[in-house]
């Protein structure tokens, strides 16, 4: 069992959602890059420019239902084994 001070001292994930639209097709995705704390709180939020090319993210989540903006998603499904997830060790 981990103290709260060895989840402190943790390095924070890095993680990777993306927006898409099932709906449309042809409408691109956007990426937003979170640095998160191990309880999940959000330290850094950055918004991608396109699509990143090299599998350096400990999570990668996706919302598929159109949404413009992380504020307005209501749900998002993690993706596992995304081309983009780090290998495992």
């Amino acid at each position: 069992m981990k103290t709260k001070k060895a989840e402190k001292d943790a390095p924070p994930r890095k993680v990777l959602v993306i927006l898409s639209n099932r709906f449309n097709r042809s409408q691109p995705s956007k990426y937003f890059e979170l640095l998160c704390q191990t309880d999940g709180g959000v330290l850094e939020e950055k918004k991608l420019r396109k699509e990143p090319t090299k599998p350096v993210y400990d999570e990668v989540w996706e919302n598929d239902e159109g949404k413009t903006d992380m504020d307005f998603c209501r749900s998002m499904k993690r993706k596992y084994g995304h081309k983009l997830e780090k290998p495992a060790a």
